[in-house]
């Protein structure tokens, strides 16, 4: 997948700095940095997001996740994961 291809929730962003701040993630550095240094945009959450998750069925219970899940399914992206949980819900994956 080209560079170009990608976009990062800033729901990932969010739940990395707040696994990293709890010490249950180890990751090095400005977590932007690389982000930046390779243009990826970011997507940005905003009300149709928030408001879609309480139209998934509760198959998983991780609210960034789902967030994400939302996120998917009103801008019609494509999820990269190995999340078995994702598949229980109507949302492309790579």
């Amino acid at each position: 997948m080209r560079g170009e291809d990608l976009i990062i929730s800033v729901v990932s962003i969010w739940e990395i700095a707040i696994k990293r701040s709890m010490g249950k993630l180890k990751v090095k550095g400005d977590l932007l940095e690389p982000i930046r240094a390779r243009r990826i945009p970011l997507l940005p959450i905003n009300e149709h997001h928030a408001l879609f998750v309480e139209r998934l069925d509760h198959h998983h219970r991780d609210p960034f996740d789902r967030l994400l899940i939302a996120q998917a399914k009103v801008e019609g992206f494509t999820i990269m994961t190995t999340d078995r949980h994702f598949a229980r819900y109507d949302v492309a994956l790579a």
